[in-house]
Formats: C-alpha cells, structure tokens, sequence
C-alpha cells in the first residue's frame, strides 16, 4: 500500500471518528434542547388551563363547559401540544387542530425516536369533562431533521474540501520522493551523473546530501577504475613490447655474437691444433678457454631473455627438472639434487613462470655470492597449493645486504603480485632456504599478464 493510501486511510479513520462523536454530541443536545423547548411550552398551556378550568368549575357544567369548548376552539393550536376534551364515558368532544408548520412533513421515525426525549401527558379534571394536555415534539424533530440534512451538506463540503487539501498536500511531499526514487535506478543502472538539491525539509535535504556524497564517492571510484584500465592496458602494452624487444635482442645474440664466437673458438681450435711454437700453442688455449667463458655467459644472457617455456603449465615438475639439468652442467662444482612431484591441478600460466624466475634468481645467487658445493631443489604441488625450496650449504644470508642486489626484492614482489608467501631463512646447520608458496590459480588481476610473462 502505497504512502497516499496510508495516509488517505489514516486521514477517513480520523474524520469518520470525529464525525460519530460529532453525531452522538448533536443527539444528545438536540435531545436535551427539545425537551426543554416542549416542557417550556407545556407549563404555558397547563398554567393557561387550570386559570380554564377553574372557571369552568365556577360557572357550573352547563354554561362552564359550553364557554370552555368556546375558548379552546378560539385559541386553536397550542405550541408543541396536542390538547382533547373527553366527557365521562371517554368519548372525544375536541381536538386541537394539527399544525400548519411544514403541514404534510415529518422527520424520519429513527431519528425522531432519538431526538425526541420521555413526555408524559398530563390531564386536568373540568367537572364532568377531562382535558389531557399530550406533548407533541414532532415540530421540533422536523427542525433538527432540516438541520441535520443542511448540517450534512456543509459537513459533506468541508470534508471534501479537507480531502483536497490534503491530497494536494501529500503529492507535493512526495514530489521530491519521486525525484530521489528517479536518481537511485539511475545510479541502480550504473549512472550517477544526478544529484539531488536542496527541498528546504530537513529530512529530504539530510537523505539528498547523503545520496549526493555517495554518487560523488562513486564517480570518484568509476574514475579511478578507468584510469587504473587505462594504465592496466598501458602496462600490458609496454610488457608486450619489451618481450618483443627482448625475443629480438636475444636472436641477435644467438645469431650474430653466437656465430662469432663460434668462429673464433674453430680458429683457436685450428690454431691449437697446428700450432709448434710455445707461444702460440698457449695463446690458443686462451683463445679456447675465453671463448668456452663467453659461450657460456650468451648462453646465461639468452636463459635470462628467454625464460623457459613451461609446456602446458601441466608439465612444471619437468620444465624445473630440465633446468636444474641445464644449470648443473654450466656448474659441476657444485652438487645438484632435484625431487620434484607432479601438480594435481595445472597451474596458471603467470605461477608457472614465477616458479621457473624464482628459480633461476636462487640458483643463479647460489652460484654467484653464496660459495656452496651442495644445493637441493624441491618442487612440492598440493591440490591448491605450488611449494618451491631451494636450499643450499653456503653462508647465508649476508648480515648487511647490498644494495646494489636487487634479486631478493624482485622475488618478493613476483610472489607477492601471485598473493604467496616467501620466507628466507638460515638453518642452524648453515646455508640458506629459499622457501615460496603460490596459490595454483592465478588472481584475476594477473590473469591478463599470463599470455605475456
């Protein structure tokens, strides 16, 4: 039920209350205003008969009653009075003549029947004759009906008029509800480019000022989305183009600074190989042996420009074994052991690559600062979970860490873009445990990054 038909109802309820006690108030006057006016008028006949009556009794029945019936018929009608003359057996000798005020009209019996209070006759002996004096309130039933019918008209226009009023009233309350419902299905529908003023009621102006802060707030956050797209969208470009510029660096590489190493090592080889003089024989070497070095810092260079492919994502546990493979035979000196279990779920592709950089950063640390001969790679998949451990025999973790080293900070914040967790720690036996756990799925943020990791 809407707010109109609530009040609408409320409102009829009040006046239909009103208007009963009006009612039962008007009754109970006009009752008690009739009484009064008939008894008025009843003790003015009854005091005009006895002065009759008495002379009647004086003057004898024969000329007494003859002058009694010669007055009554002379005065006629008395006011709110029916008057009878009865001999002694009963028989009717006279009647005062009806009424000629509203002569043919009466007010209705249920309304006379409450207006009309308790009157009893009263009768006055004239010898042999009898006078009954009976109070007729049918007159003044008849003004109260023309009254109450003229009274109902008014009463009928006032309400009317009060119904008006008040639905005048409520449509323009709810104007502004209408205005303020309008604005929330457009900001329902995503659209928040209206605001509500100012409706000078205290209520509506505090529900309009807290709407307009909520559509402010949330075109600022529908502003702060788009420009996020847009340098979401701006970042996946510059990624893209960095990974081309990458590709082509590393194929000049391998096809340009490869070759001519290549070269140079089948000279020194030939060299090697021909060469008597002393001299020349050990220049060669070192010729063979600075060559065998580049060759393996391009090939390090390519690794680190071409991340290994992860084959499927599926395939994890066989990509990180082949590159613990491919990185203990660049470093015999140090012992390599690789357990690795298969993954229960594939992983995303942006996980599988951050397990392969995770790895190459800790053995290329191992190799590069932390001076051990053992290390030991665990690749560990859960139904959800990717557990990568990387533990060494080194030093450790230096006690001031060098700035210029930026490997440890990029492995926390490629485990924390996946939402991991990578824990560091030394182990009382000595060396250093690389510890990271990815969630399989990959969040919805770098979902996009996956096809360009």
């Amino acid at each position: 039920m809407g707010l109109r038909a609530r009040v609408g109802l409320v409102l009829g309820g009040v006046l239909a209350t009103a208007m009963v006690l009006a009612s039962v108030w008007w009754v109970s006057e006009t009752r008690r205003a009739i009484g009064e006016e008939v008894e008025a008028a009843s003790r003015v006949a009854e005091q005009w008969l006895n002065v009759l009556v008495a002379a009647t009794v004086r003057e004898g029945s024969d000329g007494g009653h003859a002058r009694l019936l010669e007055h009554l018929r002379a005065v006629g009608r008395l006011r709110a009075n029916q008057l009878e003359v009865l001999d002694a057996a009963g028989t009717r000798l006279y009647v005062s003549p009806e009424p000629t005020y509203k002569a043919g009209r009466a007010a209705p019996g249920w309304l006379a029947a409450q207006v009309t209070p308790p009157l009893a006759p009263r009768r006055f002996d004239a010898g042999a004759w009898q006078l009954v004096l009976r109070p007729d309130a049918s007159r003044a039933a008849l003004d109260a009906w023309d009254d109450l019918k003229a009274g109902f008209g008014w009463v009928a226009a006032i309400v009317l008029s009060i119904m008006l009023a008040t639905r005048a009233a409520l449509n323009r309350a709810l104007a502004p509800l209408q205005q303020i419902d309008a604005a929330l299905t457009r900001g329902a529908e995503g659209r928040f480019d209206q605001r509500l003023p100012s409706y000078r009621v205290a209520e509506l102006d505090r529900l309009a000022a807290s709407y307009n802060r909520l559509a402010d707030q949330l075109d600022q956050t529908e502003a702060c989305k788009l420009r996020l797209e847009r340098e979401q969208a701006f970042t996946r470009t510059l990624h893209e183009r960095l990974t081309d510029e990458r590709r082509l660096i590393a194929r000049e590489l391998h096809d340009e600074l490869g070759q001519s190493i290549t070269a140079v090592r089948a000279i020194s080889g030939a060299l090697l190989q021909r060469g008597e003089h002393p001299q020349i024989h050990g220049s060669a070497q070192a010729i063979l042996a600075m060559t065998s070095r580049m060759q393996d810092g391009v090939h390090a260079i390519l690794q680190r420009l071409r991340p290994p492919s992860t084959e499927g994502c599926a395939q994890l546990d066989q990509a990180v074994a082949r590159y613990c493979e491919l990185w203990s035979g660049h470093h015999p000196a140090i012992q390599l052991d690789c357990h690795t279990s298969a993954p229960h779920t594939p992983p995303g592709e942006a996980v599988g690559i951050a397990v392969l950089r995770l790895l190459q950063e800790s053995l290329t640390n191992v190799a590069r600062h932390s001076g051990a001969t053992r290390v030991e790679v665990r690749l560990r998949c859960a139904a959800d979970t990717v557990v990568l451990e990387v533990r060494d025999d080194g030093r450790g973790l230096p006690t001031q860490p060098d700035p210029a080293r930026h490997g440890l900070a990029g492995m926390r914040e490629r485990v924390a873009e996946l939402r991991g967790e990578l824990e560091l720690a030394s182990p009382s036996g000595g060396g250093l445990r690389v510890s990271a756990r990815l969630p399989c799925t990959t969040p919805p943020e770098n979902r996009d990054h996956d096809s360009h990791a």
